[in-house]
């Protein structure tokens, strides 16, 4: 049988973890808004028409941050139609996914919510088919005290403090040929640079993202990213990343080392990142913002559905014990890289490539990979240490040969939590923690997801079919936990 052995250090410090690396996303995207986050009627649902299972769910999955209104629904997207009174919000088109858009729910409504589920707001203005006059003044809706416009508008409407949003995407995947109102490298860095100019006017105290490249197979990767930043470097504080990972033609074998090409694409941004700092002389050090991320497999249904809907069912993916493995294993590839990522959205919430998924008037339930994320987020929280891997490995159609075992580790007040994934997707793989640097941690527990059916789900008649196993706490063996890490499996090891 294989075997494997890590050696966490103190001294191999990556970064110390910021919680919003944690965070998700909620888009006017097939039923992640309405049914879904949003169901006046539902049995559960609060005054403001808010499911309250589906609050509870977020609470427990533990984002402290939610990027709204999109996605490719910002490019076309007017904010000033969803605020105010609701029967006297427009209905419009959305042009991005072929829906019909109530409004319904607007700037209002999703702020007081998401901090009801304990979340920060992080909000996207429209640089595709709108430009600088509307940012600055969704800034000053939001964020001004009082007695202008805009903000007296927010007064009116029955919110009298600001919602004090904090960070700003400046639009959303504009180097994409799909997206409403694309612009070149060029055009898109010197509105991005007007329009963060006028929003930090209106408030200095904001953080601001500018659109990186939305993938790493995109043809313009990284020339986008570094003409980008050669014109609004220091207008801007992270530079925005997206990644979606599949199984493609059933090579399950690349799928589960998707990571590999999350670290690629995060080094590349990186030393792109760098590269014009020191081109251009600049001080600060940039950070990122992984604000779309996840598994999907669905195909993309833009511009491939005939007739406009209200709330249609898009993307509703039914994740397996596999997805939910490389979900793990996306998160550690986020925290190795914890000293320059420091906002992360996994896309989406619910039901369009969700965590969560819900049934009007029915259930919300959790999906498989709700539950490497939640856990990553309660222990992920801390000093990120790179742990040294000895490991066998496999050969991958797309990224060559890689090790069997992934893995990162984290300390907090308590321990130290390693991370790890097994890629077997047949045999168990014995792994040894070597941890002599912490004689005072006496005991492991080990909580596994996986080691069963690859393809089991979790759905509306099974919603607690794939859960997180603990096995039994042991005593540290010399300093050197030795566990069992089950094919195909994402473990989570607390030693304390």
């Amino acid at each position: 049988m294989s075997q494997a052995r890590l050696v966490v250090d103190p001294a191999f410090v990556v970064g110390e973890t910021d919680p919003r690396l944690y965070g998700s996303f909620v888009e006017h995207l097939g039923r992640c808004v309405h049914t879904g986050i949003h169901e006046p009627g539902h049995p559960t649902a609060d005054e403001h028409g808010f499911r309250g299972d589906v609050t509870e769910l977020v609470t427990e999955l533990g984002v402290p941050i939610l990027r709204y209104p999109g996605g490719n629904f910002v490019s076309g997207y007017r904010w000033e139609d969803g605020v105010g009174p609701r029967e006297h919000r427009p209905t419009r088109l959305d042009l991005a996914w072929k829906s019909v858009e109530s409004n319904a729910v607007g700037t209002d409504e999703f702020c007081a919510w998401a901090r009801r589920a304990g979340a920060e707001p992080m909000l996207a203005v429209n640089l595709g088919t709108r430009g600088v006059a509307a940012a600055a003044n969704l800034v000053e809706y939001c964020n001004h005290p009082g007695g202008t416009y805009w903000s007296d508008l927010r007064r009116s409407h029955g919110v009298a403090e600001p919602h004090a949003v904090k960070v700003w995407c400046l639009g959303n995947e504009m180097d994409g040929p799909w997206q409403l109102g694309h612009k070149t490298a060029e055009e898109y860095a010197r509105l991005a640079a007007r329009a963060a100019q006028a929003m930090r006017l209106v408030d200095p105290g904001i953080e601001l993202v500018a659109c990186g490249s939305s993938g790493a197979g995109m043809p313009t990767f990284p020339e986008w990213d570094a003409t980008v930043l050669e014109h609004c470097y220091e207008q801007v504080d992270y530079l925005s990343l997206h990644s979606y990972s599949q199984e493609r033609d059933g090579d399950r074998a690349s799928f589960l080392a998707c990571a590999t090409g999350m670290d690629a694409y995060l080094d590349t941004a990186i030393a792109t990142a760098d590269y014009v700092r020191a081109k251009g002389r600049h001080k600060k050090r940039l950070g990122f913002a992984f604000d779309e991320w996840n598994v999907w497999h669905s195909p993309d249904p833009a511009g491939e559905r005939a007739v406009f809907e209200r709330a249609p069912r898009l993307l509703e993916e039914r994740y397996t014990v596999v997805d939910a493995v490389v979900v793990g294993s996306m998160l550690i590839s986020l925290l190795r890289h914890a000293d320059r990522v420091r906002i992360a959205c996994l896309a989406q919430l619910v039901n369009a490539i969700g965590a969560i998924r819900t049934e009007p008037a029915g259930p919300a339930w959790r999906q498989t990979i709700f539950h490497p994320f939640a856990l990553t987020s309660r222990y992920g929280r801390g000093e990120v240490l790179r742990p040294a891997i000895t490991a066998p490995s496999y050969e991958t159609a797309e990224f060559g040969e890689v090790p069997l075992l992934d893995a990162v580790a984290v300390r907090d007040d308590e321990g130290v939590v390693v991370f790890a994934v097994n890629r077997d997707q047949h045999a168990a793989l014995p792994l040894t923690i070597e941890l002599r640097a912490f004689p005072h941690l006496t005991r492991a527990t080990h909580t596994y997801l996986g080691g069963g059916d690859p393809l089991a789900a979790n759905t509306e008649e099974e919603p607690h079919r794939v859960v997180p196993r603990t096995a039994e706490s042991r005593p540290l063996d010399g300093g050197e936990p030795a566990i069992t890490l089950p094919p195909l499996s994402w473990n989570l090891i607390r030693v304390t």
